[in-house]
């Protein structure tokens, strides 16, 4: 199974606040970050005077300075170009289609890497969880799953919904916990208005009745929280990796994540295998 996105990916952050300088955004993520003015300013090869100035808006500063400031906080790129707006610059970084001629060697990257990952399941997905990517071991834990939640996928809504993947995920109160911390970690970083309301619906999920009490632990050492999911009456086990883009120079690519699920036991690698074959 394989989604490509058709058009821009929806913008998910925010733009800069209208009215709202980018010296106090700066000192939002300088403060965010838990990073002195001293330490901020020895980082970027500048002054606490200056970055004082900046932060209080009694100095303008240049686009390289806040490009530079923006790198040793570790911005997000679309809010690199929300800074630079706030700060009366063009933005700095594109926003590429995914579907755009230009990215044609992303996408069959991407696209060789999942299926080479397969039996195992791997999917891509954007900054609001939209899979724009998927394998067949993807396709196999989705078997089943009305073809309502798939138009577009949204990894946390199939994983969450009770029509979705809830009902079959046996440690179910974990896994749940597990993906809304993450959400919440990633709102704390990112203004995103888009991304707070998928939080706020898949939050409000009712958790099916036979997964409110959850099952006792197993006595196996797993090195990682595993996703148990059942599957065509076995219990698959899985430990899930994300990978990022590497000094990303384009919006669009700086926000896919690249999810891959590992076997957690001998027995769920096998069966896997056995499939795949």
């Amino acid at each position: 199974m394989t989604i490509v996105a058709s058009g821009p990916s929806a913008s998910a952050t925010a733009p800069a606040v209208p009215g709202k300088g980018v010296g106090p955004l700066l000192r939002a993520w300088r403060e965010r970050r838990r990073v002195s003015q001293l330490e901020l300013a020895l980082r970027a090869d500048s002054s606490a005077r200056h970055i004082s100035f900046i932060e209080t808006g009694r100095s303008r500063p240049s686009e390289e300075m806040v490009l530079r400031l923006a790198e040793h906080l570790d911005v997000p790129v679309r809010e690199r170009n929300s800074l630079l707006l706030a700060a009366g610059y063009a933005p700095h970084y594109p926003e590429t289609p995914l579907d755009d001629p230009a990215l044609d060697a992303l996408r069959d990257g991407m696209e060789r890497l999942i299926q080479g990952y397969e039996p195992y399941p791997a999917l891509v997905v954007d900054a609001g969880y939209t899979v724009v990517a998927a394998n067949r071991g993807i396709a196999m834990l989705l078997d089943g799953v009305p073809e309502k939640l798939l138009s577009p996928p949204n990894a946390m809504r199939l994983t969450l919904h009770p029509q979705g993947l809830a009902p079959r995920i046996r440690n179910l109160p974990e896994w749940r916990g597990h993906l809304l911390a993450q959400m919440e970690r990633q709102i704390a970083l990112q203004r995103s208005d888009r991304l707070r309301a998928l939080y706020e619906e898949v939050a409000a999920y009712p958790v099916p009745e036979e997964a409110r009490d959850g099952e006792p632990a197993e006595p196996v050492a797993y090195f990682a929280l595993p996703l148990r999911i059942e599957h065509d009456g076995r219990i698959l086990s899985f430990v899930s990796s994300i990978s990022t883009f590497n000094t990303p120079m384009d919006v669009t690519v700086a926000e896919l994540a690249i999810e891959t699920f590992l076997p957690a036991d001998p027995a769920t690698a096998k069966y896997l295998q056995t499939q795949g074959s």
